[in-house]
């Protein structure tokens, strides 16, 4: 079993910090990052966004306007030798330019000026990724997407920062170029999560939850991740009802305000009691149209729609429940 640290890859929206309060509960044997390649994509010298190109104040404000790519990874290596495993949780689209532009490997990752890596995707080296225990996480996108959203708009947008949607940043191609990549490489695979036998040596499984399945069947998912990842697997790892782990979730959620905050109010992780309504293209366009308007359904559909075949590719991976 891989005793690296454990990459959690997802997209926003997809629950994924509902399921890292799980892993928050381990601090006995885990230090969890909390999507620490974020500094470096929004804010650093390094950064690849577009969002705070013209406010440098903003970018100076978080605290991260000096942090490279490198310094984060030498943060995860620090964290990682201390005797705890590291568990982290962050976003693909990080780890990559945005609209498809050609990747180029972040300067303070090269090995000299002229570096370059054909076919990787991503700005991280390739001998850096193999660093990772990677495992995936996806929602569908007619959940997650309008759920960003909501986050970019009055009146969230005051509270997170995000001021406006960006479709580039809803994630799926990027997570389903990194996971093919990972795959091509024999980073993870071939062999499958939850199957019973057949895995070589150090092998990592293919190991991709959605988080319908999560939502559905917390403890069954938990279970089957940590047998995955080699994490010791307790019930009362789903419940945090107490002052010392609520203090830790806030503080450690502090930089992403607005985003968490239906996790930073959470007890426990237990199974929902009401099933998805079943709805339909023009339900959830009505909808849309309720809340936001004309213009942001059609922003919404447009990008649901475009993402969809990442998430069906995706989904076709996922662990069985």
């Amino acid at each position: 079993m891989s005793n690296k640290p454990i990459f959690l890859v997802t997209h926003p929206r997809a629950c994924s910090t509902a399921f890292e309060r799980v892993f928050m509960t381990r601090r006995d044997i885990l230090t969890c990052e909390h999507e620490p390649f974020g500094d470096s994509f929004y804010y650093g010298p390094e950064r690849l966004s577009e969002r705070y190109a013209n406010d440098e104040a903003s970018r100076e404000k978080t605290g991260f306007s000096k942090t490279t790519y490198g310094d984060v990874l030498n943060r995860i290596k620090k964290d990682n030798s201390e005797g705890k495993r590291v568990f982290i949780k962050d976003m693909a689209y990080y780890l990559m330019p945005p609209n498809g532009e050609s990747p180029t490997i972040a300067p303070s990752l090269r090995k000299s000026n002229d570096y370059v890596e054909e076919g990787n995707p991503t700005i991280v080296p390739l001998e850096t990724l193999k660093q990772f225990h990677w495992t995936f996480l996806i929602r569908h996108p007619r959940r997650g997407i309008p759920s960003y959203f909501r986050c970019c708009v009055p009146p969230l947008d005051e509270v997170t920062g995000f001021k406006e949607f960006m479709p580039n940043e809803a994630g799926y191609v990027e997570l389903r170029r990194l996971f093919d990549y990972l795959r091509e490489q024999k980073i993870v695979g071939p062999s499958m999560a939850g199957e019973a036998d057949g895995h070589k040596e150090g092998e990592i499984t293919v190991t991709v939850i959605d988080a319908d399945d999560l939502l559905d069947h917390p403890e069954p998912v938990v279970k089957a991740f940590c047998k995955e990842t080699g994490i010791p697997f307790k019930p009362d790892m789903l419940t945090w009802d107490d002052e010392a782990n609520q203090e830790f979730a806030s503080e450690t959620f502090a930089k992403w305000n607005g985003f968490h905050n239906d996790a930073i109010r959470s007890k426990s992780l237990t199974a929902r009691t009401t099933a998805h309504k079943t709805v339909t293209e023009e339900s959830e366009n009505e909808e849309w149209r309720q809340k936001y308007g004309d213009k942001a359904q059609k922003v919404i559909r447009a990008c649901v729609d475009e993402n969809f075949p990442h998430y069906e590719y995706l989904k076709s991976f996922v662990l069985k429940f």
